[in-house]
């Protein structure tokens, strides 16, 4: 053991500020990226749509968790948690836009029959 007590290890971690212009430069990119979004929505870009704004809206919650939670700055321990977390919430929705695309035929199919009992 060392006389040196006021020595902290490099694994223990205080609490992390980030200067003022990393937040304000993090702002303005999330204020930037939901421009392009308003900008996007108003184009028709057809089933791209959905896709082109799902991938706006990650990219936004990346920079929002990478620095306003300070994700960017702790162990790998918590990215790796995270990391599977997103894995996970695409396998979901994956799934779910699978089924959908299974029966939607059958519900388009059947919606035209009744359109056209209507007439």
């Amino acid at each position: 053991m060392t006389g040196n007590t006021t020595h902290r290890s490099h694994d223990a971690r205080g609490p992390h500020v980030l200067p003022a212009s990393v937040l304000l430069r993090t702002a303005a990119a999330l204020i930037a990226l939901t421009a392009i979004t308003v900008a996007i929505s108003r184009v028709d870009l057809g089933t791209f749509n959905v896709v082109v704004a799902l991938a706006i809206a990650c990219l936004k919650a990346s920079v929002v968790a990478l620095f306003f939670m300070h994700l960017g700055y702790e162990s790998r321990f918590q990215l790796v948690v995270l990391a599977a977390s997103v894995l996970f919430a695409v396998l979901l929705v994956s799934f779910v836009v699978f089924d959908t695309t299974q029966y939607q035929p059958a519900l388009r199919a059947q919606e035209a029959q009744v359109r056209a009992k209507g007439r």
